[in-house]
């Protein structure tokens, strides 16, 4: 278990890259390449480990993906269109 009182300070460097402190790349096995997903909430910048999924699991999970779209009626046009519509809102909000 991850000892969850461990806290450190990092800085932002002009380029905007932080560094993690050693204590907490030890505790998250977080090596150089390690992928974050980076979240706001409010105030707060939250930082989680990810790991991508080897093949077998991609392609579990792709599996399910495509049985749960089948299941609901979802088509491949369907995905085509909802990615049109978020690009055109993107450029609006520009």
């Amino acid at each position: 278990m991850i000892n969850s009182s461990l806290a450190e300070v990092a800085a932002v460097s002009t380029k905007g890259q932080v560094v993690l402190p050693k204590t907490i790349r030890e505790a998250l096995s977080i090596v150089s390449g390690s992928k974050l997903l980076v979240l706001v909430d409010g105030e707060n910048i939250v930082m989680k480990p990810i790991e991508q999924p080897d093949s077998i699991e991609f392609s579990e999970l792709l599996k399910q993906s495509q049985e749960w779209a089948s299941s609901v009626g979802m088509k491949e046009t369907d995905i085509e269109e909802a990615i049109q519509i978020v690009r055109k809102n993107k450029r609006d909000s520009r």
